[in-house]
């Protein structure tokens, strides 16, 4: 376990949040799945909770970004977002190598400043400059964030947008049938994140996807599934541990994984 109670560096992924279209439906799910316990985020939030393992908040709940113009058909998802010294340059650096922004560097109250963009791939992710609001306070632990890896179909397109953008550095750890790089952040190159080279489904974009810590994998897997998810990847034996892949009753899938745990 790893609390954290000041900012976290930049090109981490320090926040994950997930937006549906029945956020009731979602706590109830995801407090009975990882004992999450929940705070309103108040009149100003439109609706976003915080999600809390022992006090501290480890992620963020909603319901989709303005659904009165939002396809019907958009899906729910865990957003990543990484760490930024400063959002309106990061932004700039985004559009510069070739990514997009879904929207544009604002305010969120006193907790932060944020981006939303898509990488040069297409895969979607967040920037985040703390305010108030540092990101995960806990993390590495049953519940809480442990890891987030770019799933993409163009590995040397989506290494050298990160490089320019958020002037990370990678290590190599690809092995027979796997095609992947652990993500070295700039302050101090500790790994912090991972790219992997897969063949995604037809229809199924370039994304980020979070990893929770569970105590017990099988035993958090099989609750899931009676909760009414899906196993999209079943419990597997890994070098890190037991992980599976799980696609929620709303659609938004994400990993569990009995790993050595990753400090910040």
């Amino acid at each position: 376990m790893s609390t954290k109670i000041s900012s976290w560096p930049s090109a981490t992924p320090m926040w994950v949040d997930l937006g549906v279209d029945n956020l009731a439906a979602a706590k109830a799910y995801y407090g009975e799945l990882f004992g999450w316990e929940f705070a309103d985020g108040g009149q100003d939030a439109g609706g976003y909770v915080l999600a809390l393992v022992g006090g501290r908040a480890v992620a963020g709940l909603g319901p989709k970004l303005d659904p009165t113009t939002l396809d019907p058909t958009t899906p729910s998802v865990w957003t990543t977002f990484l760490a930024s010294d400063d959002v309106d340059v990061t932004a700039k650096q985004i559009t510069a190598a070739g990514g997009g922004l879904v929207a544009p560097p604002l305010d969120v109250m006193e907790s932060g400043r944020m981006v939303l963009a898509t990488d040069s791939t297409g895969a979607a992710f967040g920037v985040w400059q703390a305010g108030t609001h540092i990101g995960a306070e806990r993390v590495n632990e049953h519940g809480a964030l442990c890891w987030n890896e770019l799933r993409t179909r163009d590995f040397s397109a989506a290494r050298s947008f990160y490089s320019e953008v958020f002037d990370v550095s990678y290590q190599d750890v690809s092995e027979e049938g796997l095609v992947y790089s652990t993500i070295r952040r700039p302050l101090d190159g500790r790994e912090v994140a991972g790219v992997q080279q897969t063949d995604l489904p037809q229809g199924t974009a370039n994304h980020w996807l979070t990893w929770f810590a569970s105590d017990y994998v099988q035993g958090t897997a099989d609750r899931a599934v009676q909760l009414g998810s899906s196993l999209l990847m079943p419990v597997t034996e890994s070098p890190l541990g037991r992980m599976a892949i799980l696609q929620a009753p709303q659609g938004e899938v994400f990993g569990i994984i009995d790993a050595p745990r990753i400090g910040e």
